[in-house]
């Protein structure tokens, strides 16, 4: 019996290992740079599993296809705002007054695989939570606001919410300059300056509200 028992706690702790060194799989941005090109809301393309009709800034596209390439997420929402158009994108009276969804800088996430309970298909999300806040309250730059466990309306089996840090703006407005970490690969713009970053915008973190309308569930429905 002691036998047994000593093989179950060997067992516990291989598994415990293999899960830390999961969450450490992707290093942190270890630098950051603010793009000053001028901003765009723009569908989220095909290469980044999404809601149908979402849309971001474009500043943003090249971070956030960088994740979906290590990360099997499948974005619900992005800007919520009115179009040129007359139209509206995005999930209408969702988000919370002052959200950074209403300046294309946000992204709601869930698995690929979608699962209305916090089980393995989760694992990816809570790893990608923890890469872009290692602890509460205290997300890694370019990330302004992340909210998943421990925030109210946000969560494993719920969403993750993850902001970019940007110049204050107004709703429905884009802002002058968005923080983003450099993509391997990718040609900076002539419009993109390093340096020290500006105090970040006062106000509301811009996750979901408390209220039960709040994000969107995998595939578009309501919570």
């Amino acid at each position: 019996m002691i036998r047994y028992v000593a093989i179950l706690c060997v067992a516990a702790l291989c598994l415990a290992g293999g899960a830390a060194s999961a969450v450490a799989a992707e290093p942190p941005p270890s630098e950051t740079r603010l793009a000053y090109a001028t901003g765009e809301i723009v569908p989220i393309p095909a290469s980044i599993p999404h809601e149908e009709g979402d849309m971001v800034d474009r500043r943003i596209l090249p971070d956030l296809r960088w994740i979906a390439q290590r990360y099997p997420i499948y974005v619900t929402d992005g800007y919520s705002g009115p179009l040129p158009n007359g139209e509206y994108a995005g999930c209408h009276g969702c988000h919370t007054r002052g959200s950074d969804h209403y300046n294309g800088l946000a992204v709601d996430i869930v698995p690929l695989e979608p699962s209305p309970r916090c089980d393995a298909k989760w694992t990816a999300i809570t790893r990608l939570a923890l890469w872009a806040e290692p602890s509460q309250n205290h997300p890694v730059l370019p990330f302004r606001w992340v909210g998943y466990d421990g925030d109210v309306g946000h969560g494993c089996g719920h969403h993750l919410h993850l902001s970019w840090n940007h110049a204050a703006a107004r709703p429905f407005q884009l802002a002058e300059w968005v923080e983003v970490f450099p993509v391997p690969g990718l040609e900076s713009s002539k419009k993109t300056r390093t340096k020290k970053v500006p105090k970040a915008p006062r106000g509301p973190s811009g996750g979901i509200s408390q209220a039960p309308t709040g994000g969107l569930s995998p595939r578009g429905t309501g919570d």
